[in-house]
């Protein structure tokens, strides 16, 4: 489970204020994030991830309070535990699409490189329909294509967390179903939770809750219903 208990985060040198008083994530659990730009979505996803500290309160992931770990410790425990979804993809394009995936290994002490690694890597390039894709190079592909190179990339060290913005942002419908495909499946097969953040309204049925984040920013902790025929 994930929990966040009087949770405050302040930009230095902006306006910009965060509250969240109290919020849990079930094990398991899809949850849609929305929310007016500027109330703090990507800044939440960023606090949960430990890629930012808040300025006060608690982060807990499975008991372990991320406001507690040192800089280097928070890195570890999200290379290892946390699968990060970005809008823009993130990929390096002077790396082949294996190599892309395998990234995080190459990367961060806390993985470790194995052939079975590697295997598993072939094995979700096909599952998600880029298996023929990867010698190729990032600016050989599609958005769509991109975009599953990223997802493969986060789900290869199997984290207990996915944590993804606007993950079908940039594609067209087509490519937005087979996204939430691939993310839902591996919820469903690893027990993993999943955070999403979106303007996307039509994609909401699709999650099991719908936070609406306007009113953290409000600094009330209430949250949404499902939307009507939510599952």
């Amino acid at each position: 489970m994930i929990s966040l208990n009087e949770l405050e985060f302040h930009y230095p040198d902006g306006e910009f204020s965060l509250r969240i008083p109290d919020l849990k994530f079930e094990t398991g659990e899809s949850v849609a994030v929305i929310g007016p730009s500027g109330t703090g979505k990507t800044t939440f996803l960023n606090l949960i991830g430990g890629i930012v500290s808040a300025s006060a309160g608690k982060v807990m992931h499975d008991g372990t309070d991320l406001r507690s770990l040192s800089d280097p410790e928070r890195r570890a425990f999200r290379i290892r535990k946390i699968g990060l979804v970005f809008q823009e993809f993130e990929l390096l394009e002077y790396l082949t699409v294996l190599d892309n995936i395998l990234l995080p290994y190459r990367i961060h002490p806390a993985l470790r490189m194995t052939p079975a690694l590697k295997a598993r890597a072939v094995e979700l390039a096909a599952e998600v329909g880029i298996s023929h894709d990867l010698g190729r190079y990032v600016d050989q592909l599609s958005q769509g294509e991109r975009q599953r190179v990223a997802i493969c990339r986060a789900l290869l060290p199997r984290p207990s967390l996915i944590l993804a913005d606007e993950p079908t942002g940039n594609l067209d419908p087509r490519n937005k179903g087979k996204v939430l495909d691939i993310l839902f499946s591996y919820v469903e097969r690893e027990g993993a939770t999943l955070l999403t953040v979106t303007h996307d309204h039509d994609l909401l049925a699709r999650f099991a809750r719908v936070v609406d984040f306007s009113r953290f920013h409000a600094e009330t902790s209430e949250q949404l219903s499902p939307p009507d025929g939510a599952r």
